[in-house]
C-alpha cells in the first residue's frame, strides 16, 4: 500500500540518513536516530547537539545536513505549505539547493510526502534494479536505458516505481518497515 507520509521534515531527514547506505546499515541507524526525542521535527533537531546526534550514529556532516535543513525550514527559506499548486521541477530546484539534499532527496520527498504521482526517481538502486529484472532480464540497466523504459509511464511514474520496488520487496528509505 502507497503511504504518503505528511511530516515534510521526517521524510527529508529519513532521505538524509538513508542517502548512500546499505539498506541494513540505514535501517539501524534510522532506528538509533528515530527514537531520539525530537529528532523528526524541525524544532528537535535544531536544539539538539551534534554530540547527541554522533551518539546515535549520525557521521558530521549528515548532522550538519540536518541542521541545516531544519535551520531553513524554521527561518522560512524552505516554506513547503506553499507548495502544494508549484511545479514538480520548481520543487525539485529549491529542494536540491539545500545542502545535503540532491535528486534522489528530492524524488523521494515528491513521492512519499506530497504523493506526485510522476516522479522518476532515476538515482534509485532499486528502481534500477526492478527495471532490470523486468524489462532487461536482469542484465545491468544504464539510467538512460531506464529512462527510456519510463518514458511510457507517464504520467504514472511514481505508482510504476512503487510497483517496481515492491516487486523487488523494497521501498526506498526502508518505508515498508514503518
Amino acid at each position: 500500500r502507497w503511504c504518503v507520509q505528511p511530516d515534510a521534515f521526517a521524510v527529508l531527514a529519513r532521505a538524509v540518513v538513508w542517502q548512500q547506505l546499505s539498506v541494513v546499515s540505514a535501517a539501524r541507524l534510522w532506528r538509533r536516530f528515530a527514537v531520539l526525542p525530537g529528532a523528526l521535527t524541525a524544532e528537535g533537531i535544531a536544539a539538539m547537539s551534534v554530540d547527541t546526534l554522533r551518539a546515535a550514529g549520525l557521521p558530521l556532516r549528515k548532522i550538519g545536513y540536518l541542521h541545516d535543513i531544519a535551520a531553513q525550514l524554521l527561518q522560512g527559506d524552505l516554506d513547503m505549505g506553499a507548495w502544494q499548486g508549484t511545479e514538480t521541477a520548481a520543487i525539485t530546484e529549491q529542494l536540491v539547493a539545500v545542502r545535503g539534499l540532491g535528486q534522489w532527496e528530492a524524488s523521494m520527498f515528491l513521492i512519499f510526502c506530497m504523493g506526485r504521482p510522476d516522479v522518476l526517481a532515476i538515482d534509485d538502486a532499486g528502481l534500477l534494479q526492478g527495471i532490470s529484472a523486468h524489462y532487461f532480464s536482469g542484465d545491468p540497466v544504464s539510467r538512460s536505458d531506464a529512462r527510456e523504459v519510463a518514458q511510457a509511464w507517464g504520467p504514472w511514474s511514481s505508482v510504476a516505481s512503487w510497483l517496481l520496488w515492491q516487486s523487488q520487496a523494497t521501498l526506498p528509505m526502508g518505508l515498508e518497515q514503518n
